[in-house]
């Protein structure tokens, strides 16, 4: 006998759901992230692509590609001391999810684009598209392959790991360098090779141009900058790998080698830096802001993955200081090179001038814990003076203002307002053009919309939604359309159930049997693939985002002007020898995914309690762990058994709750629309929810301010609501999670591990 209509349709949707509960939660489930691509735009941080490690990594060690389109709220804190994460956003399959690419913010419009990156285990389109997200409406676009004229250079190709910025006020986007390769050429073949010319887009236009760089050399893995200097602003390029013999076989670009490039008159200059010049690196962020006389620009920059001979990396801090162009060392200022926790391929959002806040990356050094987990691997660092010569403190909504650090007056003088006294490099303008065009500040008109945003003037192109005219449908159509939709969500529920399925085969189950990582893990050369790096495992767009100016060697562009840009744990967990190679190429950077300890209990002797868990309840009660001890006495970690059952203080079984996001589940993904340049969706929808802030201050020790965030009750999760179950929609490992009790301290050890 058939089965009843109802029953079939219930059987699916039951199947459906059921394989959405089996998704991870980039929420809840977080553990490390890398190689995204960030922007802000009315004041959210959006958080693309990337890739992922999955909470805990000895269960999920394999990276995923992140197919979330994310974002975090910076008019408030959540509970942790940081912005809540959310991932309630519209993305849909037909979107790529890259790494390594740039997004280029527009917050006049409200939109951002994406443009370049690579395909994690997936095979690059041909031709290659660019993409933009609608801030207002929550909604993706496909604006058609990406042509333009080359007026010096090449045709443009998707490239990868380059330096990108996005400049809202000017509305253009820019790409210099970068890596080609079949992770994201199709049909490329052979040894990844660097490239040379800088990529321009016209966000209000629409058109491309290719230029050259500042000269013949191929480039990658850099970041860059824009200050609004000279008449029009300037684009400011340093760090990196170059590929002299154009076969991906690197050397590393010094940083005392500044690259300018003048955006109204198109020219390039070089300038030599004097000062505490960082050691060579790739993959790193940065971000900018400056005094408010503009009389000193200050770029600062944070990590990176090193060069031979220096391959593990650094955790550190530097300025560059513009137009005296001289480096200086703001972290660590204990007499080390470097701090303990060296990541890479993360990224660097300047927010309002006065704070950057630094997203993910990969540990060379660490394979086996999480970052940052409670807080999502957000850090942040204060860029202006304060009394606390800390510079790694808790994100701040209302810390608008940047004050001068001493760091930099010293050099530059003035007072912390601005008033730099000194205007040129010790040595000199390397050319003299240089020394006129940086006694100018940029005047620039202000840009109008080109479609309607609430709030703007901008034009209005015509609305491409239909039903406007009146047009009624008869019963007969009603009811034919009703049927037909019903037939069709049955087998739309028919094929996720499958596809899903599938999936989840695949990853748990083929992919496991060999001991390696299977096709979801990191490429070798050995494997087909011309990416040279192998990934570190997650741990943040070098990657280093675009801030609102910032550079790529960042991932990211925000509000500010940063580029894009995670880190390791402590000593317990032994240092690998300084001899580790990391390779120079597109594509995964050294060390192997980490596995292992699914939470950790630091405590500091001297200076509080930093507590991660991966999944016990405030008040549950440990059930078996390990401890190690660094070598020098000063760290304890407890690791707690994830697999092991645990118990409240009643004794009674405590289970991870799962929970829905705050927003609500999942929207359906909306379809991705082929629109004309200008073309647009009506309605708004900004979203703007946030989590109450829940901080104590519970001690100072050691010379840290100490800060507890009040965990939440046995249950909720901040940024969720309740409880229940939601489907994401989106690829993933598996729903399940739990919010962990946590103390930090203010300083760079809760900066790894809070």
């Amino acid at each position: 006998m058939a089965t009843p209509f109802p029953l079939s349709l219930l059987t699916m949707i039951t199947c459906f759901v059921s394989a959405s509960l089996q998704q991870r939660d980039p929420v809840q489930n977080f553990c490390r992230r890398f190689g995204h691509q960030t922007t802000v735009i009315d004041n959210n941080l959006y958080i693309d692509g990337g890739l992922i490690n999955w909470n805990p990594i000895s269960t999920y060690e394999q990276n995923y590609s992140n197919t979330w389109l994310l974002y975090q709220s910076l008019a408030h804190n959540g509970a942790s001391g940081m912005p809540q994460l959310r991932a309630n956003l519209s993305k849909n399959a037909s979107v790529p999810s890259v790494s390594g690419g740039a997004l280029w913010g527009d917050d006049v419009n409200k939109r951002f684009y994406l443009f370049g990156g690579e395909y994690h285990g997936d095979t690059p389109p041909a031709p290659f598209s660019l993409y933009a997200y609608d801030a207002l409406n929550d909604w993706w676009d496909d604006l058609g392959p990406v042509s333009g004229s080359s007026s010096g250079g090449s045709v443009i190709n998707p490239v990868s790991y380059g330096a990108g910025v996005g400049i809202s006020e000017l509305g253009l986007g820019f790409y210099y360098g970068g890596w080609l390769s079949n992770d994201s050429v199709a049909g490329w073949e052979g040894a990844p090779v660097a490239t040379t010319g800088l990529v321009k887009f016209d966000m209000d236009q629409g058109t491309w141009t290719n230029n050259s760089g500042p000269d013949s050399v191929r480039r990658a893995g850099g970041s860059m900058d824009y200050i609004p200097a000279s008449d029009g602003g300037m684009l400011v390029y340093f760090g990196g790998a170059r590929d002299p013999q154009g076969n991906g076989s690197t050397v590393g670009q010094p940083m005392d080698e500044i690259f300018i490039h003048d955006i109204y008159t198109g020219q390039w200059y070089t300038q030599k830096t004097s000062g505490t010049t960082p050691q060579m690196r790739q993959r790193f962020c940065s971000g900018v802001t400056w005094a408010d006389d503009q009389s000193s620009y200050n770029i600062y920059i944070y990590g990176g993955a090193g060069m031979p001979p220096d391959t593990a990396g650094y955790d550190d801090v530097y300025i560059l200081t513009i137009p005296t162009f001289t480096w200086i060392k703001l972290y660590p200022t204990d007499g080390n090179i470097t701090g303990q926790y060296p990541h890479n391929s993360l990224s660097c959002n300047v927010i309002n001038r006065s704070q950057m806040l630094i997203i993910g990356g990969t540990f060379p050094l660490s394979d086996d814990a999480c970052d940052a987990a409670p807080q999502w691997g957000t850090h942040n660092l204060v860029l202006g003076h304060q009394d606390d010569a800390n510079p790694w403190q808790l994100y701040s909504p209302n810390l608008t203002t940047y004050a001068v650090p001493d760091a930099v007056t010293s050099v530059v003088g003035g007072q912390r307002a601005g008033g730099a006294t000194r205007t040129a490099p010790s040595g000199g303008f390397d050319n003299p053009d240089l020394r006129v065009l940086m006694t100018k500040t940029a005047s620039i008109a202000a840009r109008t919309p080109t479609r309607a945003v609430p709030g703007g003037s901008g034009s209005t192109s015509s609305s491409s939604s239909s039903g406007g005219g009146g047009t009624h449908l008869s019963r007969g159509a009603i009811a034919g359309i009703a049927v037909g939709g019903s037939v069709a969500l049955i087998a739309a529920l028919a094929g996720l159930c499958l596809v899903a399925r599938r999936r989840h085969r695949f990853r748990y189950g083929a992919a496991g049997g060999g001991g390696g990582r299977g096709p979801s893990g990191p490429k070798s050369s050995a494997g087909g693939s011309s990416a040279a790096y192998p990934y570190d495992g997650p741990g943040s767009p070098a990657w280093s985002p675009t801030s609102p100016h910032s550079g790529l060697g960042s991932t990211g562009v925000g509000g500010l002007h940063t580029p894009n840009s995670y880190y390791g744990p402590p000593d317990p967990f032994a240092r690998r020898p300084s001899n580790i190679n990391i390779q120079q190429g597109p594509a995964e950077l050294a060390a192997p995914v980490p596995r292992g300890g699914a939470g950790y209990e630091m405590q500091h002797h001297g200076g509080g309690v930093v507590a991660v868990g991966a999944g016990l309840a405030p008040r549950a009660l440990r059930a078996s762990g390990r401890s190690a001890s660094s070598g020098g006495g000063d760290v304890t970690v407890l690791a707690h058994g994830e697999e092991q059952p645990k118990f409240d203080d009643s004794g009674r079984p405590w289970y991870p709750r799962v929970s829905r996001l705050d927003d609500g589940p999942y929207p359906p993904p909306r379809p991705l629309r082929s629109v004309s340049y200008n073309g647009e969706s009506p309605g708004y929808s900004p979203v703007t929810q946030s989590s109450p802030i829940s901080l104590t201050t519970t001690a100072a020790a050691a010379g840290l301010h100490e800060m507890s965030a009040e965990p939440p009750a046995r249950g909720s999760d901040t940024g969720w609501e309740g409880g229940g179950t939601g489907s994401s929609g989106q690829t993933g490992s598996g729903r399940s999670g739990s919010r962990s009790e946590r103390r930090e301290t203010r300083g760079h050890t809760t900066f790894y591990n809070p």
